[in-house]
């Protein structure tokens, strides 16, 4: 709607995950380096942890797009699965075709395949996303998974990936096992000030703006004050924002209208009809005139034939 005005070639701040945008904090490239030294020792469990929207999927793909080619990975985005429904899903992962029926079956192919790729020097990498969804009988089931190792090395490292609510399952008693054998834990921070103007900047020039827009100093803070560096947060307030300064026939933005966009995001505003409104006034004032022409018009046709017919029903009478 507003790509025109601002002169930009797409959307700049969708919440679908593109490459393109790809935007790393210090934080992010902590998680990674730590995850990729993880795996080049070949420790077994791994975690990292964060809020919803503060880039947990983005660090996950980033580091599939940084492993070798020789390692082989599989990994689980649907989370809400039972035992049996993991081990199938993580077979048909790596490329297994034929699956075993039962836990055992499955569980002794995963382990030959293992051994296989063992012999070939190739780690083999299972990566869990959403993983505070995981019930314990299969958090268990996916420590026992760890064991499959040999005197000397894991053959099957671990990655899981989830929000707050995964460490305090970690505190269980029936995980005491699984949580002390975590090697490598790291928790994903909201971006930092700086990083949220910088984070901001690179989505609209990736978008095609090339300092086309801007923004105040106040309504750089204001964003940053409302979204809590939060990446998500960031983006569902910038698209209002952006939405707000074509309305107001802008690309500089202020703090008035982030201020009005966060409002509107909290609920104490409409958003949806105030928006829709503003928007069609911009583009159909025309429209608008006519349509009120025709209300003026039937308005008065009723009047006139109210008026013809009064005289009639008086006579009725």
């Amino acid at each position: 709607m507003y790509l025109d005005f601002y002169g930009l070639k797409e959307k700049p701040f969708s919440l679908t995950p593109d490459p393109q945008f790809l935007y790393l904090s210090e934080s992010h490239r902590t998680a990674i380096d730590s995850l990729l030294y993880g795996i080049q020792q070949r420790e077994g469990f791994m975690v990292v942890t964060g809020d919803i929207g503060t880039g947990k999927t983005t660090i996950c793909r980033s580091l599939l797009d940084k492993l070798d080619r020789n390692i082989k990975t599989a990994v689980i985005f649907n989370s809400f699965l039972t035992e049996g429904e993991l081990l199938r899903a993580i077979l048909q992962d790596f490329g297994f075709t034929s699956i075993g029926r039962t836990k055992a079956e499955r569980i002794d192919a995963l382990n030959r395949f293992l051994l296989e790729q063992l012999s070939q020097n190739r780690h083999v990498i299972l990566i869990i996303d959403e993983a505070q969804n995981l019930s314990i009988p299969v958090l268990e089931q996916i420590r026992m998974l760890s064991n499959l190792e040999t005197t000397k090395e894991k053959m099957l490292q671990i990655i899981l990936f989830g929000q707050l609510e995964l460490n305090q399952k970690f505190q269980s008693n029936k995980l005491k096992q699984l949580n002390q054998r975590i090697a490598i834990r790291h928790h994903i921070l909201p971006l930092n000030r700086e990083e949220t103007e910088s984070y901001i900047y690179q989505r609209l020039t990736v978008a095609g703006s090339h300092g086309s827009i801007t923004f105040s100093k106040s309504a750089l803070n204001e964003i940053y004050r409302f979204s809590k560096g939060i990446p998500r947060l960031i983006n569902l307030l910038c698209d209002r924002i952006l939405l707000g300064g074509f309305v107001e026939s802008t690309n500089h933005i202020e703090k008035g209208i982030v201020k009005k966009a966060a409002k509107e995001m909290r609920g104490e505003e409409w958003t949806g009809s105030a928006s829709r409104s503003q928007v069609f006034s911009k583009y159909f004032p025309p429209l608008r005139i006519f349509l009120l022409a025709i209300l003026i018009l039937l308005m008065a046709f009723g009047i006139i034939l109210y008026s013809c017919q009064y005289p009639l029903l008086e006579g009725i009478r």
